[in-house]
């Protein structure tokens, strides 16, 4: 994609919620290459899909030839951002901002490599200015009226808003105005609740440098499921980008699992498919909605491009293994993937007759009768082999490296029983 087109291909893919001056912000794109820039507060260790959104948005100017920064808001995070929030933030320790700020660097370079692309800490330059240089430089440049009435404030009006956490939309007006000054960065990009921020920057940057100053704001639209509920968030909580705490197969099973409803509008948002690809992806939606291609073209994609093209070919070793009942060829790590998070037990390294290792052992079973009647009944499986065997020898040494025995009862109940060293 040429510099010039990176606008109407954003367009396309319903990324752009508000611009300041578009034409503007065409017209620079093709004439050169634009340095812009995306922050993020280290308020944790790890992003989640969540922060993925305006970052994609950094990387489709990155791949159009345009060079991204991420500001890791080691000043801003120190205070809190009020924005989506109706109470203030617990304050973080300097070591915990630290501990993040390593942390989010490692992923975001994971995802931009090192070509053409920067990172930069705005404590750098925020902790330098001293509280009177502050007031005197900035603070006269902020009437309290505006900044009343950024919704990112007047949202917390009613439940009440600190002074710390009101100022931090001048201290984002001071990265925005930093960056242009040191870098040449020009367009600042944030969801559509960072509007009022990005606009604060702006201005701040034309009342100091001149009108003729060309900066410009885009956000992006806020990212909501056909069923009205918020992008991003599952019942067992956010998805994270550090493996960690969210393993890759999670990760892509996440996305597989995504209604034909809103696939495609990720697939335009989240991939890097070309118009054609997604189409015809969209025709097989509508065609044979039950063979789900969409949705596993959307979760190789995404998954390659956070966790590798490895990671991604194990998740779906995973999933084809669970899906054809052929437990036995996963590895102890792939087991650990697959039920990480999920409730089981543990037991000492023993074999176990079925039966007991179903009741006593485990309590998968409530009593030795029930347990025999499914085991004859065939709903028992072993590491996916079903035992109708009631003196079946349960060895937890016979499979994943005697790590785990996962038990089947019926169709779909799961539990992981992990052994003791």
């Amino acid at each position: 994609m040429e510099r010039n087109e990176i606008l109407a291909d954003l367009a396309w893919r319903d990324a752009v919620n508000q611009v300041t001056d578009l034409d503007g912000l065409t017209e620079l794109t093709g004439e050169k290459q634009v340095s812009l820039y995306c922050g993020v507060d280290p308020t944790g260790d790890s992003l989640h899909i969540g922060h993925l959104i305006p970052f994609m948005i950094l990387k489709r100017f990155q791949n159009a030839g345009h060079h991204p920064y991420i500001v890791i808001g080691g000043g801003t995070g120190s205070i809190g951002d009020p924005s989506g929030r109706k109470t203030e933030r617990t304050l973080q320790t300097m070591e915990q901002v630290k501990h993040n700020e390593d942390a989010i660097t490692k992923q975001m370079t994971r995802l931009f490599g090192t070509e053409n692309f920067s990172i930069v800490n705005n404590y750098d330059w925020l902790s330098k200015i001293s509280l009177l240089d502050f007031l005197r430089i900035y603070g006269k440049e902020f009437p309290i009226n505006v900044m009343l009435n950024k919704e990112v404030v007047a949202s917390r009006l009613a439940t009440g808003i600190s002074f710390t956490e009101f100022t931090y939309q001048i201290l984002q007006s001071v990265d925005f105005l930093t960056l242009y000054k040191e870098h040449d960065v020009q367009v600042q990009i944030g969801g559509a609740d960072q509007w009022g921020n990005i606009t604060a920057g702006t201005d701040l940057i034309h009342k100091k440098l001149g009108a003729e100053a060309r900066v410009y704001g885009l956000t992006i639209p806020l990212m909501l499921k056909a069923d009205g509920t918020k992008f991003g968030k599952t019942a067992g909580g956010a998805v994270w980008l550090d493996p960690e705490k969210t393993t890759p197969y999670e990760f892509y099973q996440f996305w597989l699992n995504q209604d034909d409803r809103d696939v495609v509008k990720y697939l335009k948002y989240f991939t890097f498919l070309s118009h054609d690809e997604i189409d015809a992806l969209a025709e097989k939606v509508a065609s044979a909605p039950e063979k789900r291609e969409a949705q596993r073209r959307l979760a190789e994609e995404v998954t390659t491009f956070v966790h590798g093209a490895a990671a991604c070919q194990q998740a779906q070793h995973i999933s084809a293994a669970f899906f054809s009942g052929d437990l036995l060829s996963l590895s102890a790590d792939e087991v650990a993937q697959c039920f990480h998070g999920m409730p089981g037990v543990t037991i000492a390294n023993a074999p176990h007759d079925l039966v007991e290792f179903l009741v006593d052992v485990t309590a998968i079973e409530p009593s030795r009768r029930q347990a025999r009647e499914d085991i004859n009944n065939g709903a028992i499986y072993i590491n996916g082999q079903r035992q109708q065997d009631v003196a079946f020898q349960v060895d937890p040494a016979a499979a994943f490296d005697g790590k785990f025995v996962i038990v089947r009862k019926g169709k779909k109940k799961y539990t992981l029983v992990r052994i003791e060293d």
